[in-house]
C-alpha cells in the first residue's frame, strides 16, 4: 500500500523558479503495478473472507471452539418481542445491528447472515467457492508482495525511504508531526519528497507486523500446512486462536486502507491518483525552498 505522500525520487529542474509547479517521477513501474494488484487482491480477499466467516460467524480462543472454548465474538440473529433482530456480541455485551450485521434483507426478505450479501463474494452463500477464491487471491497477494519486497531491498527503497532517523523520533519533532496530521497540514514543496515519521511507522507496522501475522495465521488454517509445519498450531495456541487473529489482523488492515484512502482524498486525489497511474506528481516549490 502507498500512503498519501510517498517519497519523491527524481530532482526537479534546478532552473525552476520558486513558487512554480514542477512535475517529478513519484512512483516506479514496479510500485505502481504492485499497488493496483494489491487493490484487486485485497478487495477479493476481504469479500471472500467475509463469505467464509458467514459460514461460522463466531470467534474463539483455543483449539476447539464451540462449547470447549466459548466465543468471545458472535455476529448473529435472533428474536426480540416476536420480531427478528441482528446483533454483535462481544463477551457479555450485545449491540443491536439489524439491517447491517447479523440480519439483513435479501430480495426484500430478512435473512440471518453475519455480513450482507453485497459485501461477500460470491454474493450467495457458498463456502467452497469462497474458500477457493480466497486461497487463489491469497497466493497472488503473497507472490506480489515478495516481488515488491525484493525490489524494495535491491533498489534501496526500504533503507533509503523507510529507515527512521534519530531526529524524527525526538519528542518535539514527533509531536509536531502528530499535530500537523491532526490539522490536515500536508507536506508541500521539498518537504513532500520524503515520508514523515508517522508514515514510516505506519508502513513498518503493516509490512513487519500486520501482513506477516495475517499470512502466517492464514496458513495455520490449512490442514495441509499444519501437517507439514505443526509448530504453527503451537505458535498461535490452536486453530481457533489462529482464525481469530487472522480476522483481527485483516480488520486492522482494512482500517489502515480506510485511513490511507482518506488521506489520499484530503491531500489531493487527482494528483495522488495521477502519480499512481503515470508516476508523475506535481509539487509547488515554496519560496523558502533552496
Amino acid at each position: 500500500m502507498n500512503q498519501e505522500t510517498p517519497p519523491l525520487r527524481s530532482t526537479p529542474p534546478q532552473s525552476a523558479p520558486r513558487g512554480t509547479t514542477v512535475f517529478i517521477r513519484r512512483h516506479s513501474v514496479v510500485t505502481r503495478l504492485s499497488h493496483w494488484l494489491n487493490v484487486l487482491c485485497l478487495s477479493f480477499l476481504l469479500m471472500s473472507g467475509l463469505q467464509i466467516f458467514n459460514a461460522y460467524p463466531q470467534l474463539h480462543w483455543g483449539q476447539y471452539g464451540m462449547d470447549s472454548d466459548p466465543a468471545f465474538l458472535t455476529v448473529g440473529a435472533g428474536e426480540s418481542h416476536g420480531a427478528p433482530h441482528g446483533f454483535v456480541r462481544i463477551g457479555s455485551v450485545s449491540v443491536p445491528t439489524t439491517g447491517v450485521l447479523g440480519l439483513s434483507k435479501v430480495e426484500g426478505e430478512w435473512a440471518p447472515q453475519a455480513f450482507p450479501t453485497w459485501l461477500t463474494f460470491p454474493s450467495y452463500q457458498d463456502l467452497a467457492a469462497g474458500r477457493n477464491w480466497h486461497f487463489f487471491f491469497a497466493w497472488v497477494f503473497v507472490i506480489n508482495g515478495l516481488i515488491y519486497l525484493g525490489y524494495g531491498v535491491l533498489s534501496g527503497h526500504f533503507h533509503r525511504d523507510l529507515a527512521v532517523k534519530r531526529h524524527e523520533i525526538a519528542p518535539r519533532h514527533f509531536w509536531r508531526e502528530i499535530v500537523d496530521h491532526a490539522r490536515l497540514r500536508f507536506p508541500a514543496g521539498e518537504d513532500a519528497r520524503h515520508y514523515n515519521v508517522l508514515q514510516k511507522l505506519a508502513y513498518i507496522g503493516v509490512f513487519a507486523g500486520l501482513l506477516p501475522l495475517m499470512i502466517l495465521t492464514g496458513l495455520t488454517l490449512s490442514p495441509g500446512i499444519d501437517a507439514a509445519f505443526p509448530v504453527l498450531l503451537d505458535l498461535f495456541g490452536g486453530r481457533q486462536s489462529a482464525r481469530s487473529l487472522h480476522f483481527i489482523t485483516a480488520s486492522l488492515l482494512v482500517v489502515f486502507v480506510i485511513v490511507h484512502v482518506a488521506m489520499v482524498i484530503l491531500s489531493g486525489p487527482w494528483n495522488n491518483l495521477r502519480s499512481m497511474v503515470t508516476g508523475r506528481y506535481a509539487i509547488r516549490k515554496k519560496e523558502s525552498d533552496a
